[in-house]
């Protein structure tokens, strides 16, 4: 039975560049973050998101990404009615990826919030990436273009580190690279080891 590996973190915590070292490694990801934007792409979704939060969201037919992020990163309730949208279709769809790689000891699963949406309680096993908060505004920041402010915002809206780790397996200081990619490669040894003693 391929075990599900929860792996999360703060914005800017790099928990993607764990992500596809892990890939790197011969583990399977999927980051609930791509799955949750193409099924933002179907319509029904669509149809939802639009009952919910009206027409000024959308130019025409399409949606505005940015306009949405405004209203949700800025109020708790428009979160959770967002995410009532669209975590039950992420859900689907992992089900459905998990299909191609039932013969796989373990598959990753990367979602920001992991711990917010329960999701954590699907999983095996929970690896926190934790970095020092100033230097995850500033890789926001040049990331997605945006002000220190937009960041602190979205911020407030997750868990903290203190207690994502609480619950965590596994934590992965993600401050420097090369100690970061030594520490997936001691989580996977454990791993293996646990997996051939079970």
């Amino acid at each position: 039975m391929t075990k599900v590996i929860g792996l999360t973190g703060g914005i800017g915590s790099g928990k993607t560049t764990i992500a596809n070292y892990f890939n790197e490694m011969g583990v399977p990801v999927y980051i609930a973050d791509d799955g949750a934007k193409r099924i933002m792409q179907s319509d029904n979704i669509l149809k939802e998101v639009k009952s919910v939060f009206g027409q000024d969201i959308f130019d025409g037919e399409v949606l505005n990404r940015a306009k949405l992020a405004q209203i949700v990163f800025n109020d708790k309730e428009q979160l959770a009615r967002l995410n009532a949208i669209v975590h039950p279709g992420v859900k689907r769809d992992f089900e459905l990826w998990m299909q191609d790689y039932k013969n796989y000891d373990y598959v990753i699963y990367e979602a920001a919030i992991l711990f917010e949406s329960g999701r954590y309680k699907e999983c095996d096993v929970i690896i926190t990436v934790t970095a020092p908060e100033e230097t995850r505004i500033e890789r926001v920041i040049v990331r997605d273009k945006t002000t220190r402010e937009q960041v602190l915002s979205r911020m407030k809206m997750q868990w903290d580190d203190e207690k994502r780790i609480s619950k965590s397996n596994f934590v992965i200081n993600n401050d420097n690279l090369k100690n970061a990619k030594e520490e997936v490669v001691k989580i996977l040894k454990i791993l293996k080891i646990k997996q051939n003693q079970s």
